[in-house]
């Protein structure tokens, strides 16, 4: 069964990706106003659709003690838009803790180490697919540390389904 899988970071220097059968056909930086944040996604589901409704992962965030209020008032805010985007389009999803999609990497636990090896994961996910230009919307494009952790989100999400569907 075909899996079109949309994973998001929902922070401002977030990003999302998008995963058919698990090759990552597009990723880009988190859109600046909500109307691209809609456009993405109606682009998203217009393009990939037709082999089944995508299913969205979306990471689960939080505001820390440590965060400024406006901080932890704007970066919910954005969690929210991104969950309010999707079920106005109708697009199922699901959440993932950053723990959780982050454990089986094995990641160091300083910040700058684990954004810097989860970059470079991702970047190694993209050199190994060699999808044809036609196929793939980020040609040109490399990773970044905005767009790393949607890609890792919707190769997460790809396999967890995966799995589901195999033990079913």
């Amino acid at each position: 069964m075909s899996k079109t899988i949309i994973g998001i970071d929902p922070g401002k220097s977030g990003g999302i990706a998008v995963c058919l059968n698990g090759i990552i056909l597009d990723f880009k930086k988190y859109p600046k106003t909500l109307g691209e944040i809609v456009d993405t996604v109606k682009e998203i589901d217009n393009n990939w659709s037709e082999w089944a409704k995508p299913l969205a992962y979306i990471e689960q965030v939080h505001a820390f003690p440590t965060d400024a209020r406006s901080a932890a008032f704007k970066f919910g805010t954005n969690y929210g838009l991104w969950q309010g985007v999707l079920l106005g389009l109708q697009i199922e999803y699901k959440t993932v803790a950053p723990q959780v999609w982050m454990k089986p990497l094995g990641l160091p636990k300083d910040k700058k180490e684990r954004k810097n090896k989860i970059k470079a994961l991702a970047q190694n996910i993209i050199d190994k697919q060699k999808v044809p230009t036609k196929v793939a919307r980020y040609n040109g494009r490399k990773v970044t540390l905005n767009t790393s952790d949607a890609i890792m989100i919707a190769m997460y999400g790809y396999l967890k389904e995966k799995e589901e569907d195999n033990a079913s």
